[in-house]
């Protein structure tokens, strides 16, 4: 029977930056801001070129409903809208802003009033906060359930359960009173009576900030969890939680769970309480190659290359670049690509670390069906992809897969297993479009 495990896969930490509290680099010389940097409809840009702008000022209006609004990460003037390819191969609108390296704030920020649920939804979504643990989805969308008699718990993922990453780690010591601030809305605003701080043991300087800061807040409950990977992905920190199964083709909410990053709630609350939307990003960036590993808050926008000059530039060759942690990052073929609100870390290896695994012929071992944490079997999904089977890969829930690449890295024959399961799904999507046709 499918259903969640505890088993994943022990990675090595690597956190050598768990102790450094993020520094602030200066404005870089030009940020060039993309109008798709969430789930749903890119952001429509009401800036044109020669505008002046200031930090804070919204510069695209979100899209539609499932989407978010835009805002100038420095001041400076616009000098371009244009084009830009994004590490999914997809094409973008983006704006481009010179900065006049004064960063002035927007002189119409302000504190937010919030007094009721529809005032809270509107302040999330004109914060522009959206899913920073990755995936985009806007923040206000997931708030926005009316009924909330529908939720009766709400889950707060500290998990950072990639290698390397501290951004997250830093967000809770820098920002705990914000957190903690933000918590206290969801409760008041969303009556919610169950929050669940997820964090895993190998965070013991969070785990005591937050349960000092929580002490009186008797509808909160911090559970510490292993350090296992991917305790961070959604669904496996709702089941080691809550011991719910999110189904097939469901999401949190349809098992009465809300999922929220960390750094999403601290970015809420800046907004509530200042009137600073999403305009920067803190950053974790390290690797073989980088020369001084830092957390660095980083304006959204930032081209990759000038973080890393903040970071003293590389040590080693660099061959292999990454947004995200070295499980389920994505490569990045373009030092000018820029620092988006869902980036967590920026991630430089050298030859060594970059180098591709020798692929050996499957050994029948099992060990990717024991170690998925969702109970697939990569074997035989793979089997199916190859022979074209599209109603084994139906059969076999491909679309569970939440492509932790847990199967890739256990495997003793280094078998592309993830990148497979990924070909899968849309093998399966595109069977079922075009039966849709027909």
């Amino acid at each position: 029977m499918l259903g969640f495990s505890l088993p994943g896969v022990r990675v090595p930490h690597r956190k050598t930056t768990a102790h450094m509290p993020a520094v602030t680099m200066p404005p870089p010389a030009l940020v060039t801001i993309p109008m798709q940097q969430h789930i749903g409809a890119p952001a429509t840009p009401i800036v044109k070129v020669g505008d002046n702008v200031t930090v804070g000022q919204v510069i695209a209006n979100a899209g539609g409903y499932v989407s978010s609004p835009i805002h100038a990460s420095i001041s400076g003037v616009v000098k371009a809208i244009d084009q830009v390819q994004l590490t999914n191969g997809t094409f973008s609108p983006a704006i481009v802003i010179a900065s006049d390296g004064e960063m002035t704030p927007c002189p119409s920020l302000a504190p937010v009033s919030v007094t009721n649920y529809d005032e809270f939804i509107t302040a999330v979504r004109d914060s522009g906060a959206v899913g920073f643990g990755g995936a985009g989805f806007p923040t206000s969308v997931k708030l926005d359930i009316k009924d909330t008699s529908c939720v009766d718990t709400i889950l707060i993922n500290i998990a950072e359960c990639e290698p390397y990453i501290t951004s997250d780690t830093q967000t809770v010591m820098a920002d705990t009173d914000y957190i903690v601030y933000a918590i206290k809305a969801l409760h008041q605003f969303l009556n919610a009576n169950n929050i669940i701080i997820g964090i895993e043991k190998n965070k013991p300087q969070c785990i005591k900030r937050l349960s000092v800061a929580t002490q009186e807040l008797s509808y909160v409950t911090i559970k510490s969890l292993p350090s296992l990977y991917p305790q961070g992905g959604e669904k496996v920190m709702i089941y080691n939680t809550t011991g719910r199964v999110v189904p097939e083709g469901k999401l949190p909410i349809d098992v009465g769970v809300i999922v929220i990053n960390c750094t999403t709630l601290a970015a809420i609350a800046k907004y509530i309480l200042t009137g600073m939307p999403v305009v920067s990003k803190c950053l974790t960036v390290d690797g073989s190659a980088i020369a001084s590993p830092k957390n660095v808050i980083v304006p959204i926008g930032t081209p990759i290359s000038d973080v890393i000059d903040f970071c003293g530039g590389y040590k080693a060759e660099p061959c292999k670049i990454l947004y995200g942690g070295p499980m389920m990052g994505i490569a990045v073929n373009e030092l000018t690509a820029p620092v988006l609100k869902n980036n967590n870390a920026i991630l430089a290896f050298d030859a060594k670390d970059a180098a591709e695994p020798k692929t050996t012929p499957c050994i029948r071992c099992g060990k990717c069906v024991s170690q998925c944490p969702v109970n697939l079997n990569p074997v035989l999904i793979s089997k199916a992809y190859r022979n074209n089977d599209t109603a084994a890969l139906e059969e076999l829930k491909v679309n569970l897969c939440m492509e932790c690449g847990c199967c890739s890295y256990i495997c003793p024959t280094k078998q592309p297993l993830v990148h497979r399961n990924k070909l899968s799904k849309v093998m399966l999507r595109n069977a079922k479009a075009k039966e849709e046709k027909k």
